[in-house]
C-alpha cells in the first residue's frame, strides 16, 4: 500500500475546485454512526474511468493498520486485480480526492504535488493518502465539510499508460542427465490391426513418454517399413511456451543376436511438437525376415532411452 502522507506537503498538494469530481462520488449520511457501529473501514462500489474499474476505500477514523491517528484515510484501489496477474500488466494513473465544502458548494481537492502518476500492477494495487485530512479540521463546523451529519468525497482518475511486461523464457540445463529405458514387449505382433499402437507410459526427468509404433508404416512409408516415435505424453501440463529437449534412441531388440537396430535423434518436445521418431525406421521385408531376430514367436521387443538435456519455461 502506498503512503502519501498528508502533513508533507513537497508530495502532497491541496486546491480549491468548483467543479465536481468527474468519475465517482460518495455521500455519507450520519457519518457518527460508522464509529458507533464499529465500522473502520467503508469500501465503496466499482466505477470506471480510463477503462478500467476502481474502487475507494475510505477509514474514517484512519488506518489502523498503518497506524494512523487523529486523520481520516482515503485510497484508490484498482477493483480488477485478476485481470493484471492474468495479463501481467500495469496501469499508471494520475488521481485527485475531492471533499465537498458544503457551506461555500466547492471542493477541497487533495492530490500529489507534482501530478506524478503511480503503477498499478499485481504487487501494488492500492495507492492514496493515509492523512487525507485531519480529524479535527473535518469535524470542524466552519470547515463545512461535515454538515447535519453528513458529507461528501470523490475522485478523479486519469489513466496515462498501460504497459504489459515483455515475454521471458528461462532456460535450465541438466548437468549430468541421467537416461531413462523402457521396454515394450509386443506380442501376437502380427494381428496387430490398429494403424498405429502405443507403450505404456514411462517416466524419463520427471515427465512421462510413450513410443508410438504404426506396424505397417506411416505416411510416405506405409506398406514399406515400420515407422516408430517417441512420444511427450504428460503435453497437456506444459505452459505455453515451455518445452523440452530431450536425446533419444529407439530400438528393436534382436532376439536372437542381438544385432539391434537402432535410431537416435535429439528434439525439442512442446505441447505444439509432442512427438518425433522415424517414418522409415525398419523395412517390412527385413523385420519378418527369420534371421533378423526381430520377431521371434511373433514377440518383438521395443526399447526406448531417453535423456532429457534441458526444459525450458516461461517467465
Amino acid at each position: 500500500m502506498a503512503n502519501l502522507v498528508y502533513s508533507n506537503l513537497e508530495e502532497v498538494g491541496r486546491c480549491i475546485s468548483e467543479a465536481a469530481p468527474r468519475h465517482y462520488i460518495i455521500k455519507i449520511m450520519s457519518f457518527s454512526l460508522l464509529a458507533k457501529t464499529g465500522i473502520d473501514k467503508y469500501e465503496s462500489g466499482e466505477f470506471e474511468a480510463g477503462g478500467y474499474k476502481w474502487k475507494l476505500v475510505l477509514y474514517p477514523h484512519g488506518n489502523k493498520s498503518r497506524n494512523v491517528k487523529e486523520h481520516l484515510s482515503l485510497y484508490l484501489v484498482f477493483a480488477d486485480v485478476a485481470s493484471l496477474i492474468r495479463l501481467d500488466s500495469e496501469v499508471h494513473a494520475v488521481f485527485r480526492f475531492f471533499l465537498l465544502d458544503q457551506t461555500k458548494d466547492n471542493y477541497l481537492v487533495v492530490h500529489d504535488a507534482a501530478g506524478k502518476e503511480r503503477p498499478f500492477h499485481r504487487s501494488m494495487h492500492q495507492w492514496g493518502f493515509d492523512q487525507l485530512i485531519p480529524i479535527r479540521s473535518f469535524n470542524d463546523v466552519g470547515n463545512g465539510y461535515l454538515l447535519d451529519d453528513s458529507c461528501v468525497f470523490g475522485a478523479e482518475v486519469f489513466v496515462t499508460k498501460e504497459m504489459s511486461s515483455g515475454k521471458g523464457e528461462c532456460l535450465s540445463m541438466i548437468k549430468d542427465a541421467l537416461s531413462s529405458k523402457h521396454v515394450w514387449k509386443i506380442e501376437n505382433f502380427s494381428n496387430l490391426d490398429s494403424e498405429y499402437n502405443e507403450s505404456q507410459q514411462f517416466f524419463a526427468a520427471n515427465h512421462k513418454w510413450k513410443i508410438h509404433l504404426f506396424p505397417r508404416g506411416r505416411r510416405h512409408e506405409l506398406g514399406t517399413h515400420i515407422s516408430m516415435y517417441l512420444a511427450l505424453a504428460d503435453s497437456a501440463t506444459l505452459l505455453d511456451g515451455s518445452k523440452i529437449f530431450a536425446e533419444f534412441t529407439l530400438r528393436v531388440l534382436d532376439q536372437q543376436q542381438s544385432r539391434h537396430i537402432a535410431g537416435k535423434v535429439s528434439h525439442w518436445f512442446s505441447s505444439s511438437s509432442q512427438e518425433s521418431g522415424f517414418e522409415n525406421f525398419v523395412s517390412l521385408a527385413y523385420f519378418y525376415h527369420a534371421s533378423s531376430g526381430c520377431l521371434v514367436k511373433d514377440i518383438c521387443m521395443v526399447e526406448a532411452e531417453v535423456t532429457v538435456h534441458a526444459v525450458s519455461n516461461t517467465l
